[in-house]
């Protein structure tokens, strides 16, 4: 039997409050007091994780796109009934971000990770997207940094930069109580794309990551977001 069809069965008797360990008990305890909680998501997510083993290119941005809803947007899609919607908005309006925000963290996972992935021989990056820009498989695993490669980089990470949008869009949709942690992460992990600029687009050999005094430092601008949502756009100046 397939391990995708043994962890779906698994996860369908979870789904129906059948535990067998302490971490089971933790899942059904969650369904229990959620009740809305979906069983495609997590499907979906096991699906994701399939595809780690058996994929190590994309031949296009739909069929990436495929790869990170499931192994991240349909995180969103999970916290969704646990943190609730604001007064005024609905749980299907506040979806589309929600997953919006998964698919951002994960295209910054891709593009921080090229140069761990690369040793792996795995390339995450669209194939179609290395051929318009010019950047060979051979020069990626390689480590070429040259002006094609830079040039491609830049269009990665505005990509990257419009799915935070998207999901910016949906943080007053949420409950007043998630709106400040989601804000907060969304700041966070976005400000990895800057750090991989700031690094000249260095992403084989610098990692590019927001340092712990940094992220302390970014939460009273978080929460000014929160409590003033018009003014966020503006401290972006343009950019996550």
């Amino acid at each position: 039997m397939p391990v995708a069809t043994q962890q779906a069965g698994g996860l369908l008797l979870l789904l129906q409050s059948s535990a067998h360990d302490l971490i089971d008990m933790a899942l059904v305890d969650t369904v229990e007091k959620y009740p809305d909680l979906m069983i495609e998501p997590f499907e979906d997510m096991i699906k994701g994780m399939v595809m780690d083993l058996d994929q190590n290119r994309f031949e296009t941005f739909e069929e990436l796109y495929v790869y990170c809803y499931r192994v991240a947007g349909t995180v969103g899609l999970m916290m969704m009934p646990i943190m609730g919607t604001a007064p005024g908005y609905t749980a299907e309006e506040a979806l589309e971000p929600a997953l919006a925000l998964g698919v951002a963290l994960q295209l910054t996972n891709i593009l921080r990770d090229v140069g761990e992935d690369r040793v792996r021989q795995r390339i995450y990056l669209p194939q179609e997207d290395l051929e318009k820009y010019g950047v060979t498989e051979a020069a990626l695993l390689k480590g070429v940094k040259d002006e094609k490669y830079v040039t491609m980089l830049k269009f990665q990470i505005q990509r990257a930069r419009e799915w935070y949008a998207k999901a910016e869009s949906g943080i007053p949709m949420l409950s007043k109580d998630a709106q400040l942690p989601i804000r907060a992460s969304l700041d966070m992990y976005s400000t990895i794309l800057e750090k991989i600029e700031d690094n000249n687009y260095d992403n084989f050999n610098k990692r590019a990551y927001t340092a712990k005094w940094e992220k302390l430092a970014m939460l009273p601008r978080a929460y000014l977001r929160v409590e003033n949502p018009e003014i966020g756009s503006k401290l972006y100046g343009g950019k996550m």
